[in-house]
C-alpha cells in the first residue's frame, strides 16, 4: 500500500506531465493521450505512468513511441517543478482499461438492442 507521500508525489506527477504532454510537447507522433495513473515507487526513484491513447493500433504505437522518446524532457519539465532528493525516472506504459471499457458499453449496448428487438411492446421508462 502506496504511503501519503507516495500518493501525493504521484497525484503532482500525474498533474505535472500531463501539463507537459498537452502545453510543451509538438511531436506530431503523439495522437490523443490521456495520463490515467501514476505510480511512484516507494524510494521514488522511479514511476510508472500510464497513459491511455485513442485512436487504432498505429496510432497508439507512434503515440508511446513518442512518449518513450520524450521521457527524458518530460522528466525534465517535471523535474523543475518537484522538490525532491531525487527526480523519479518515468516509464510510460499503456493503460488499455479505457480501451476495454468502451468495448464492455459496446457489447451491452448492443445487447440491449437486441434485447428491444425481441420484445418490442415493453416499454422502457
Amino acid at each position: 500500500m502506496p504511503t501519503r507521500r507516495q500518493q501525493r508525489i504521484s497525484e503532482f506527477l500525474k498533474e505535472q506531465i500531463s501539463q507537459v504532454i498537452l502545453h510543451k510537447l509538438s511531436d506530431p507522433r503523439l495522437g490523443f493521450v490521456t495520463v490515467t495513473k501514476v505510480e511512484t515507487a516507494p524510494d521514488i526513484k522511479s514511476a510508472k505512468v500510464y497513459v491511455s491513447v485513442l485512436g487504432d493500433d498505429a496510432v497508439v504505437r507512434r503515440t508511446m513511441r513518442g512518449l518513450k522518446d520524450a521521457s527524458g524532457h518530460i522528466q525534465a519539465e517535471v523535474a523543475s517543478k518537484l522538490s525532491t532528493r531525487y527526480i523519479p525516472v518515468l516509464s510510460f506504459y499503456l493503460d488499455s482499461s479505457v480501451k476495454q471499457t468502451l468495448r464492455i458499453s459496446q457489447l451491452l449496448g448492443e445487447a440491449l438492442g437486441e434485447n428491444d428487438e425481441r420484445n418490442p411492446d415493453q416499454r422502457k421508462d
